[in-house]
């Protein structure tokens, strides 16, 4: 498929999640891995996959606490897991998180998509203080129209009071919004609400969720134009 075919011509927004999509997730104990030691990349999974695991149970337990802060619980519990690990650079990966490197490609797709008359914008877990630090640090202010986060609605994705978030603040219909995501679960949550959901698989990992299929499959952002 070609990269303006994955952009339907009535489309008004691309919106991207952040975390993993925009952000390298991994990149903050990336910074750090000879300290970190021969664990890291195991370690950088676990914290990862503890930060979503979190948001999930409380957003199904009717609870909300901020991203950053399950970021941080989610680190403690690397910590835990990898005893060996020095505890001391705590605050070095966690200043990492708030400064991810952004992919490569992300400056250029956003500013092509710009050019086409899109408007463009983020959602996100991410609690506002992490996205803007995140955001300014890999100087992308200028390219986004919007930077939402889910704060607003106290609840995590993928309940459709997130995703709804983008059309108030926008002024769009779901059908008129391409989300992209890296995260083949948001990539579900999104099918369901109405957007136009495109998969960035960037690790050529297997499909799941075929009831709620991406309208599209990419390894990279800038097959978007």
């Amino acid at each position: 498929m070609t990269g303006p075919a994955l952009v339907p011509a009535h489309a008004k927004a691309v919106i991207f999640d952040a975390y993993g999509t925009l952000f390298d997730v991994h990149s903050a104990v990336g910074r750090h891995m000879a300290r970190v030691g021969p664990d890291a990349a195991r370690f950088s999974e676990i914290w990862r996959a503890k930060q979503l695991e979190y948001s999930w149970v409380l957003s199904l337990a009717g609870r909300y606490e901020p991203f950053w802060t399950l970021t941080e619980r989610a680190l403690d519990h690397a910590f835990a897991r990898f005893p060996d690990v020095d505890p001391s650079i705590r605050p070095l990966l966690l200043e990492a998180y708030r400064t991810l490197d952004a992919y490569p490609e992300v400056g250029e797709t956003l500013s092509a998509l710009r050019a086409r008359g899109l408007r463009t914008g983020i959602l996100s877990n991410g609690d506002p203080g992490m996205l803007n630090a995140a955001v300014a640090s890999a100087g992308l202010a200028d390219a986004l129209d919007a930077v939402l986060s889910v704060d607003e609605a106290r609840v995590f994705k993928t309940s459709p009071r997130t995703y709804d978030l983008v059309l108030q603040a926008l002024s769009v219909t779901a059908d008129e919004v391409v989300f992209v995501s890296s995260n083949r679960w948001d990539i579900a949550g999104a099918a369901a609400f109405g957007f136009t959901p495109i998969w960035v698989n960037r690790l050529g990992l297997p499909d799941e969720y075929a009831e709620l299929a991406p309208s599209a499959v990419i390894a990279s952002l800038d097959k978007l134009v």
